[in-house]
């Protein structure tokens, strides 16, 4: 893919406020934009400004998108430098999010696994990715 790519991951959710403390709060990141009653649906977008990812959540009202299909739906966050890791960890416990053990075994040898209360998970795996 050529230079200057963003990525999107988007995701309805029943409970926007509760989700976007979660990901905003507990996992700390910016609040990018937000829409109320856009062509029916409202939402945030949610991300670090200088990366070139960000997570949009949206609720349309009257409509249920329900829980995560699996326990193996997962955002996937490599943190190598151990500070950076555990400082992430601490506050997301700080928030009152508790640690769950992976579906996958292979994220807890060097990583921790949360919930989002949609039952999506996140993992902060403290390692570099490499191929």
């Amino acid at each position: 893919m050529p230079a200057g790519i963003t990525l999107r991951v988007a995701r309805p959710t029943d409970q926007l406020q509760t989700v976007v403390a979660f990901y905003r709060d507990g996992l700390g990141f910016s609040e990018l934009s937000c829409f109320t009653a856009h062509n029916g649906f409202d939402g945030v977008i949610l991300g670090h400004p200088a990366a070139p990812w960000h997570l949009e959540f949206t609720h349309q009202p009257g409509h249920r998108v329900g829980r995560a299909p699996t326990q193996d739906n997962l955002l996937v966050f490599y943190l190598p430098d151990q500070v950076i890791w555990s400082a992430a960890r601490d506050r997301l416990i700080a928030f009152g999010a508790a640690p769950v053990q992976s579906y996958n075994p292979f994220w807890d040898a060097a990583g921790v696994t949360f919930e989002d209360p949609d039952g999506y998970r996140i993992v902060l795996q403290n390692a570099a990715w490499t191929r």
